[in-house]
């Protein structure tokens, strides 16, 4: 009779081998034996167990060391798909990719900022429903929803408990999702999902201890130390685009005073145009007529196009980042921060003023030089890490 005790070993033996595949590929039972430290026998069982499910694929004969030639192993990415969205402020991106996360069919759907909950989430769903149709026959069909959204999230419920951007409180939005279509949901804040794509597929991958923040309509940050998220007490750890950088001016849509999204978000970015409009100040690019219906991305290319305003703008924005990025490097030590997000996609504009900040203003970064990049998964990098919710469960060691 097999224990509860055994079983459990057993799981976490076949979380290891299946990492191991996984972050190694082309490797033969005999190398996972030798990296893990497991007897050959035990990773032949759970190596053959794992085929059967249809997670690990045989590659054919490797290069024989003396003897038998070794059979190489690798991740059957055609498992199973996963679907991964990043549910924003003035957007929806959707992805549906293979188990390494690779993606197969994507889609955006811009949203109006002010929509009703209610018709979010019924494009949401419809959205859904489209990926779900676009999935290629599979072993395991479709293992998981993953979902980044901008605020305060329960993730253990799948609750969001406050979206301010979104104007949502105690939204259920995990059981509303798997309620409908019968498929496992996992839910979390879009910087913690961010941060776990980027240590999965992304600049984070050789690095335990690094900050990931995402600069969009808001600001927030995934932190992973030790190679681990970091949550605090109850889950909801990150919220740094909330810190106060200034006591006395700018009311936050939290309620705050001063806080660091305030100067370094996109809204921060329109708010600093208008200004200049407002000034008259003359640009090629940029006017009263057509700020309306300006987006960052159109920003971001008027300014590698030479417009003096979208330049200005980026690099103020870039500057105050550079003021929260200060904080965190003081704070956490990191050997990195990334950032994400659409203001990301601006890279030089804004990295080289947020250098000259923390090169000007941290204690910290004087004895230890933090590497500051921008995201390598760009605009995917929330809808890959929702995914990566997903796939980090499917690989993760069952709970002790």
């Amino acid at each position: 009779m097999i224990t509860a005790d055994q079983l459990l070993v057993k799981q976490i033996n076949k979380s290891i081998v299946l990492n191991t595949i996984r972050k190694k590929g082309n490797i033969s039972r005999a190398e996972i034996a030798s990296i893990t430290g497991l007897n050959k026998s035990t990773v032949s069982f759970l190596v053959d167990e794992l085929i059967n499910e249809g997670f690990v694929k045989e590659e054919g004969p490797g290069e024989s060391r003396g003897g038998r030639k070794p059979i190489i192993l690798n991740i059957n990415e055609k498992a199973g798909c996963i679907i991964g969205i990043d549910l924003d402020v003035n957007y929806i991106l959707i992805v549906l990719t293979d188990l390494m996360a690779n993606v197969i069919w994507e889609k955006k759907m811009d949203i109006e900022i002010g929509e009703s909950q209610q018709t979010i989430i019924e494009r949401l769903i419809e959205l859904i429903d489209e990926a779900i149709s676009n999935a290629p026959e599979t072993v395991k069909g479709i293992l998981g929803i993953g979902i980044g959204v901008p605020g305060i999230v329960d993730y253990k419920k799948g609750i969001i408990l406050l979206a301010p951007n979104l104007k949502w409180e105690n939204v259920p939005l995990k059981q509303i999702v798997e309620d409908k279509f019968k498929i496992k949901v996992r839910i979390d804040n879009e910087a913690n999902v961010g941060a776990i794509g980027e240590k999965w597929f992304g600049e984070g991958s050789k690095y335990n201890n690094f900050v990931y923040v995402s600069a969009g309509i808001g600001v927030g940050t995934g932190i992973i130390i030790n190679g681990e998220l970091y949550r605090g007490t109850m889950g909801l750890a990150g919220e740094m685009g909330h810190m106060t950088i200034d006591i006395h001016n700018h009311q936050c849509r939290c309620g705050n005073t001063g806080c660091w999204e305030n100067y370094a978000s996109e809204k921060a970015l329109f708010e600093y145009i208008e200004n200049q409009l407002i000034n008259n100040v003359k640009d090629e690019y940029i006017n009263k007529e057509n700020f309306d219906n300006l987006t960052t991305l159109k920003v971001i290319d008027y300014a590698q196009k030479g417009s003096i305003i979208a330049k200005k703008a980026l690099k103020e924005v870039g500057k105050n980042l550079g003021v929260g990025v200060v904080n965190i490097i003081n704070t956490f030590n990191p050997e990195l921060v990334i950032i994400g997000n659409t203001l990301s996609l601006a890279k030089e504009l804004i990295l080289d003023e947020i250098l000259k900040e923390v090169e000007a203003k941290s204690l910290v970064y004087r004895y230890s030089k933090t590497k500051i990049t921008t995201s390598k998964l760009e605009l995917q990098a929330g809808a890959v890490g929702a995914v990566s919710l997903v796939i980090s469960e499917l690989f993760a060691y069952p709970d002790i």
